[in-house]
């Protein structure tokens, strides 16, 4: 095959398409080396490209081209290895056929329409469909889908997105119609067929509608998916009550293959999932794969509306859909479960994974202004960093505020292809915040660093928090300008408890915030009769690494004190770190280790606080890992003696 030269493709290029489609109609005739496609479909002139007759081109990659005709008459496409295209067709309304097959077969690729274990199924997302036939393949274009599968009668099951409509069939062969009424980008089309076992149930939603629950599995897995239908129950429960969407068909499937090349898809009514993500039975599955099964469920179900009712103009908005919506999974598991562990873990992933990305080549905003290899965009920068955004904005202009925006976004952009502008502008306009500067969150790439220094006047009686804002270059960058980001914050009397919050200028704070907007800003404290401890960044509001001049007596008060259940851990986390290093130090010179007594007895209060859980106490004892040790060492790491000095302490 000819070498295919990359195009990097830019945000600023995008044009919406010169004709749009209403209504698709799809004929599947599944064989495996061949199967056939005859797709109908309705179009128009795009007004917003209004009086330009531009050609009609379609994407379509290794699939064989049978005809072409519109409004009934034969046309003669160009095609190409990647696309298709009628040089004219009427600048009026028209229906135009395509014949054309595919060989999911020979489709190792799992991408598009494919064969797994005797099975047929599909992955769209980003750009599978084009494998399938010839469209427009891209996440702006939304139509209503109507999809008949013709299928041996060996294959009892077809399913495809919507509400199952006609069935029957003749001889050893059968068909299913679905039809689905909401208007759907080419990524979220999904189609099964195969010997599937299925497991039911039903749901009741908030308005008295009767949903009826499907998850199919290869024949024999099917007694290890009670806890995924609870967790698909429990998912549609809570997005009633904290977001107030309620599911929109009659119908929600889950189908579990074993070769499937993502975790999970979020497909309009029929999500597909790597069974790994699915299947448990308590014998043989740990807490942690009951909670990531119960996580990922819900992850796909919320793209109902964040993604699918609402979903992206274009992939460079692709943060819109997956960051709203790990955001969504991160609350729902927060409420479900412990929400100070489920925040540190998230912390944890955050640091682990985005930070890095964050500080080295591979460096991008959120939202991106240019890609080669759209595939490569499923980045932690865009899910993990896009939930923090999304949490920050929660975080500046309230939760009801959050609500209300919320709603509003659902209320104007329902059945659109939307833009993060759009989302932004949501929350602005029920907020009635400006959120300009703060939308540099996701046009500049780099983790936010903050130096972070206090100093106590007892005879004014003042705190003063100085804090210099910098975000880290790479050679060749310009200089970064400053974030708007909420940090959360307390201070901690000598009694352990949370002292008043009088900042100067402005008086009591409502909310135990602060808004960071310059590179360097003094907030100043009144009335704090006696020298607090600061508790700063509570609940990781803002994703930044922040440096401080606090002791390592005052971090031993705030792991014992603090309200705050994550810089409880942050302390304990550091104050480890930097007693297992002091080991490691001591071994290696063949001295004494340092003493632990500290340290334990910070501990001893945690295990005694009857107001934390359980989960949150577990955590709390679970010192940091030799690689996080190794890292802080930087060189010359002898990892014998890391483990030797870690299991010192942890002794």
């Amino acid at each position: 095959m000819p070498t295919i030269t990359p195009q990097t493709i830019y945000l600023k290029d995008y044009k919406p398409v010169p004709y749009t489609i209403g209504n698709v109609e799809l004929d599947f005739i599944l064989e495996p080396e061949a199967t056939r496609v005859i797709s109908r479909i309705y179009m128009a002139p795009n007004s917003a490209r209004k009086g330009e007759n531009a050609p009609l081109i379609f994407d379509g990659e290794k699939i064989k081209f049978i005809s072409a005709s519109i409004d009934g008459l034969p046309v003669e496409p160009v095609l190409t290895d990647y696309n298709l295209t009628i040089a004219k067709v009427p600048q009026k309304p028209f229906v135009l056929s395509i014949i054309s097959e595919c060989a999911p077969i020979k489709n190792t690729e799992l991408s598009g329409l494919y064969m797994s274990n005797g099975m047929y199924c599909t992955q769209c997302e980003a750009q599978g469909f084009r494998r399938i036939t010839y469209f427009y393949d891209r996440p702006d274009v939304m139509a209503t889908f109507k999809v008949h599968i013709d299928a041996p009668r060996s294959m009892p099951i077809l399913l495809s997105n919507g509400n199952a409509g006609e069935s029957g069939g003749k001889g050893d062969r059968h068909f299913v119609v679905w039809n689905d009424p909401h208007p759907k980008p080419t990524y979220l089309f999904a189609l099964v067929a195969g010997d599937l076992a299925g497991v039911h149930d039903e749901f009741t939603t908030m308005n008295g509608r009767k949903i009826s629950l499907g998850i199919y599995v290869e024949k024999g897995k099917q007694d290890r998916c009670a806890w995924a239908m609870e967790a698909l129950k429990a998912s549609m429960r809570w997005d009633e009550t904290a977001f107030g969407r309620e599911y929109d068909l009659d119908v929600f499937n889950i189908v579990a293959v074993s070769d499937f090349n993502m975790g999970a898809m979020e497909n309009k009514g029929l999500n597909i999932f790597n069974d790994k993500y699915i299947l448990a039975l308590p014998e043989t599955a740990t807490d942690t794969d009951f909670v990531l099964i119960e996580a990922i469920i819900a992850h796909e179900y919320f793209h109902n509306w964040t993604g699918n009712r609402i979903t992206c103009r274009d992939w460079f908005q692709l943060c819109l859909k997956e960051g709203l919506t790990v955001f969504r999974d991160q609350e729902f598991t927060s409420d479900l479960r412990s929400r100070a562990v489920k925040r540190i873990q998230d912390v944890k992933t955050l640091r682990a994974r985005q930070f890095p990305e964050d500080q080295g080549p591979l460096q991008h905003p959120p939202r991106p202004s240019s890609y080669i290899e759209i595939n490569n965009f499923y980045t932690t920068t865009v899910y993990e960093k896009g939930a923090e955004i999304c949490r920050m904005m929660k975080t500046l202009i309230g939760a009801v505020a959050f609500r209300n925006a919320m709603d509003l976004y659902f209320e104007r952009h329902d059945g659109q292809a939307a833009t993060v502008e759009d989302f932004v502008s949501c929350m602005a306009d029920a907020s009635g915040r400006d959120l300009k500067q703060f939308f540099t969150w996701y046009q500049q790439a780099g983790t936010p660093h903050l130096n972070v220094r206090c100093t106590y006047d007892a005879m004014a009686k003042t705190f003063t928090v100085s804090i210099a804002q910098t975000t880290p270059r790479l050679d060749g960058q310009k200089k970064k300008i400053p974030m708007h980001m909420p940090l959360a914050l307390g201070l901690v009397g000598p009694d352990g408890k949370d002292m008043p919050l009088n900042l100067a200028g402005v008086g009591r704070l409502n909310a135990p915030i602060i808004e960071i907007t310059k590179a360097k800003q003094v907030f100043t404290f009144t009335g704090v009769a006696a020298k607090p401890v600061l508790s700063i960044n509570r609940g990781f509001t803002a994703p930044v690494v922040i440096k401080t001049n606090i002791t390592a007596a005052e971090l031993l008060f705030l792991m014992g004190h603090d309200s705050d259940s994550f810089n409880r851990w942050e302390a304990a986390q550091v104050l480890a770190k930097n007693l297992i290093v002091k080991t490691v130090v001591a071994l290696t010179a063949n001295k004494a280790a340092p003493s632990v007594l500290g340290f334990a007895k910070a501990l001893g209060l945690i295990l005694a606080d009857a107001k934390l859980d359980d989960t949150f106490k577990a955590l709390m004892l679970v010192l940091p890992s030799e690689a996080e040790i190794a890292a802080i060492i930087g060189k010359d790491v002898n990892s014998e003696i890391v483990h030797h000095a870690r299991e010192l302490v942890r002794k």
